[in-house]
């Protein structure tokens, strides 16, 4: 814009030398016209409009200046701006940049993670220094700096954590080291999401072959403590039956027997004649008793 505006401002300049000669009144209002555009180029060029949610770096003659805030900016002809966007940007390493790392058993896994970051205003200069553009703070500081704090946090926890129980605790370990390492270059870390983890082929027979184990751990283990239980049960079922017949061994004397035998021959005789044997240890003739008859 301002190497228009000189070329305006000359011919301008040549219209007006022109005009003035000739005496033509055509040539000096294209003279004003033009100068009058020359000028409306120079102020343009000096105006530097930053849009919302951005930030701007100016440089002028390799010389790098303050940042400058959304809104009209007033800098020299010769000063170029470069803009960042102070808006969250997501950077996914997923797909082809997912993360293959290794837990404390050297098992491989596959880990996709979604960093959430932004650029820091008043740290725009800095990033400006170390990157140059928005593209390359993303190539150069969030993307290498994520996969290698992702690979160091599951590298400090076993297969079993990485895929299962310990999920969020590594979430937070890996969102709290970013934060902590790009915080101080100018990138505001917003959100660290661990999406997903899938264990490599290799580990994951191995995890079946584990959860088969530990299935049939249990299941003779259960089997171990059903066949105790029934041992248990039938020891305790003979102690009682034991007990039971001690108390009635002890109960019952020779004449409590004798009795019991003849009421039961009167019983039996009461029906139908019964052959009868002598009750008790005493000896006799066996005889035939018939209750029917009276």
């Amino acid at each position: 814009m301002f190497v228009v505006s000189i070329l305006l401002l000359i011919a301008a300049a040549v219209l007006f030398v022109a005009g003035r000669a000739a005496g033509r009144r055509g040539l000096k209002l294209g003279s004003a016209a033009a100068l009058a555009a020359g000028l409306f180029a120079a102020l343009a060029s000096c105006l530097h409009v930053i849009s919302a949610y951005e930030v701007g770096v100016p440089v002028a003659f390799g010389k790098v200046g303050a940042p400058m805030s959304s809104g009209v900016n007033v800098t020299s002809p010769f000063t170029t701006v470069t803009t960042f966007s102070t808006r969250p940007v997501d950077l996914n390493l997923s797909d082809k940049d997912v993360v293959e790392v290794r837990s404390s058993q050297g098992g491989v896994m596959y880990a996709e993670v979604t960093v959430k970051w932004a650029v820091t205003p008043s740290k725009a200069v800095e990033l400006y220094k170390l990157a140059g553009s928005e593209d390359a703070i993303q190539q150069r500081l969030v993307f290498p700096d994520s996969r290698e704090i992702v690979r160091n946090v599951f590298a400090r926890h076993t297969s079993e954590e990485g895929y299962a129980s310990a999920r969020e605790k590594i979430n937070a370990e890996i969102g709290d080291l970013i934060k902590e390492r790009l915080a101080p270059r100018g990138i505001d870390v917003t959100t660290v999401n661990l999406r997903n983890v899938k264990p490599s082929d290799q580990l994951q027979n191995q995890i079946d072959r584990k959860i088969q184990q530990q299935q049939a751990t249990e299941r003779a283990t259960e089997a171990a403590r059903t066949a105790k239980a029934e041992s248990d049960r039938r020891k305790i079922e003979a102690e009682g039956i034991a007990r039971a017949n001690k108390i009635l061994n002890d109960s019952l004397s020779d004449k409590i027997l004798t009795n019991q035998c003849i009421e039961a021959f009167k019983e039996a005789s009461a029906k139908h004649p019964v052959y009868a044997v002598p009750c008790g240890g005493g000896s006799g003739t066996p005889l035939i008793v018939d209750g029917t008859k009276k």
